[in-house]
């Protein structure tokens, strides 16, 4: 295995990554003080918010889905717009559509509720094909286009999509190219029971208003920090092995894997796992990504984006089982603390 710790302890000082992990353990705070019992949701959302990446939750009725992506807007500020997805749904009911004027003898642009900082996918696999093209164009090359003309959307964008894995009426498969244009699939859970009861007393009177923390600009400027986090380049060949593990598991000595995957992950998934592995390093105040962040990550990226064959899923198998096989299976390069002290303010490559 590579050992990466004498290449991070070597690298120069640059400035102190506490300030941004400050304020992200701010926004991350504002958001629990609504949110009670899915700290991982939470941490989830900010991470793709901070690598520019738009999520997907998944979830039964009642977990706070929503709620979560109203508060985090709220917070992180901007613009926000919730569209409800439904089967009779048209593409011109979210990126806009042109109006005739009468007087004028024209036709104006209307823009539709896809153009805020933060959009907010309510039960988005109940919309028909045509409103995914729509949506999968705004989320893919950040624009729309209405009447042969192309609008971009503002920045930052972000698409926080939820779907109800319970129900099939009315109900409409998301497409494979839509389902990896999302950065992270997050699946969430009922809360325990300490937490239920915490939700009880908390949102069963007076509710806590979040208040906002960060700007369109200072988001901004985030995403650019995150986006020179350093990446080794051992840490980066174990990306790589990953994401070929997805793709011929028997390489890497899990032959019974093979039947079971149809198609393994694309290189959207190899930069997507370092983008959210940087934003995730950034969040917990280090100017460096470790094996770990990339390990903690590979569920969320990587689930998702993998197709199954028919036996597999015939047989009940699920996604998130087989990534948590390979990244049992690929050995993370070796990172030794005790050689060399690392400190926080490591220089980003």
């Amino acid at each position: 295995m590579t050992d990466i710790s004498d290449t991070l302890a070597s690298l120069p000082s640059p400035a102190d990554p506490a300030g941004p992990g400050i304020e992200l353990e701010q926004t991350l705070f504002e958001v629990r003080r609504v949110i009670v019992g899915q700290d991982r949701l939470v941490e989830r959302l900010l991470v793709a918010l901070v690598a520019d990446g738009h999520c997907l939750l998944e979830g039964v009725p009642g977990v706070a889905k929503t709620l979560a992506a109203q508060t985090l807007a709220t917070v992180v500020g901007g613009t926000f717009s919730r569209i409800q997805f439904t089967p009779d749904l048209v593409p011109s009911d979210i990126v806009g559509t042109r109006v005739y004027r009468a007087t004028q003898e024209t036709f104006d642009v209307e823009l539709g509720p896809i153009m805020a900082n933060l959009v907010l996918a309510d039960e988005i696999n109940r919309a028909p094909a045509k409103v995914q093209s729509a949506l999968l164009e705004a989320m893919a090359e950040r624009q729309v286009t209405i009447g042969g003309r192309s609008f971009d959307v503002p920045e930052p964008f972000l698409v926080l999509a939820t779907q109800n894995p319970i129900e099939s009426e009315g109900v409409y498969q998301l497409p494979e190219a839509q389902r990896d244009r999302f950065l992270m699939k997050v699946v969430v859970d009922y809360p325990g029971d300490a937490d239920e009861l915490a939700i009880l007393y908390r949102m069963s009177t007076d509710k806590p208003r979040p208040r906002r923390v960060l700007d369109p600009q200072r988001l901004r400027a985030l995403q650019a920090r995150a986006a020179g986090i350093f990446v080794h380049h051992a840490v980066a060949e174990y990306v790589v092995r990953l994401i070929l593990a997805t793709r011929d598991p028997a390489r890497f000595g899990l032959p019974g894997i093979a039947p079971l995957l149809a198609y393994g992950a694309s290189p959207r998934a190899t930069l997507g796992l370092v983008a959210a592995a940087r934003a995730q390093a950034l969040l917990r105040g280090r100017e460096y990504v470790l094996p770990a962040d990339v390990r903690d990550l590979a569920v969320d990226v990587l689930a998702h984006r993998l197709v199954l064959t028919f036996d597999a899923v015939a047989d009940g198998v699920r996604a998130e089982d087989i990534v948590h096989r390979l990244v049992a299976a690929v050995p993370p390069p070796q990172v030794a603390p005790d050689r060399r002290p690392l400190t926080p303010d490591l220089a980003a490559a």
